[in-house]
């Protein structure tokens, strides 16, 4: 993603309406280094932003997930935060990852996760909500028959990277899921 320019069309896969014109200098990635993705802005952006879904940022992820991102470095002034709607189809997953430098909530909308954290596992339903500090192997499984539908709050948004580290080919998370 470093360095391409994106269309509102690439932006918005699903044809949503354009974006507002104050929007509108959003489109291009730039990275903190070689592996963290980061919008870089034709003019500063705003000390603060309404985010209505239809301008939700719209991440192109493998087919059967979503990233819809209200919050995050290059869409407001400054910000310490990372806040992102993820939508996973049934039987897809964010396999086992774990973030180097930063803390993360998670939060249920609908669905249901099969959430493991390290080698603890649980069933999270719309509700269910989970921290996890700095560094922390975890990973969430759609395993309903509907989309599993949460929102991730990452900290701190600036960071030395990367932001993810897969961990599910390494033992023992290669073997927690058969």
């Amino acid at each position: 993603m470093v360095g391409l320019n994106y269309s509102d069309e690439v932006r918005n896969p699903n044809q949503r309406k354009p974006m507002e014109s104050s929007t509108r200098n959003f489109l291009e990635f730039r990275a903190l280094d070689s592996k963290t993705p980061r919008m870089a802005t034709s003019s500063p952006p705003p000390a603060f932003r309404f985010v209505s879904f239809d301008e939700a940022e719209v991440e192109p992820v493998p087919p059967g997930k979503m990233h819809h991102w209200y919050c995050k470095p290059g869409m407001v002034a400054a910000t310490n935060l990372m806040f992102v709607r993820a939508r996973l189809l049934p039987g897809e997953a964010h396999k086992f990852h774990y973030h180097p430098h930063m803390e993360e909530i998670l939060y249920i909308l609908s669905g249901t996760a099969e959430q493991w954290v390290e080698r603890e596992m649980r069933v999270m339903k719309a509700g269910d909500s989970l921290y996890l500090p700095v560094g922390m192997v975890h990973g969430t499984y759609n395993i309903g028959s509907d989309t599993l539908d949460f929102l991730a709050i990452l900290s701190p948004a600036e960071n030395p990277g990367p932001i993810t580290t897969d961990a599910s080919n390494d033992e023992p998370w290669r073997s927690l899921r058969r």
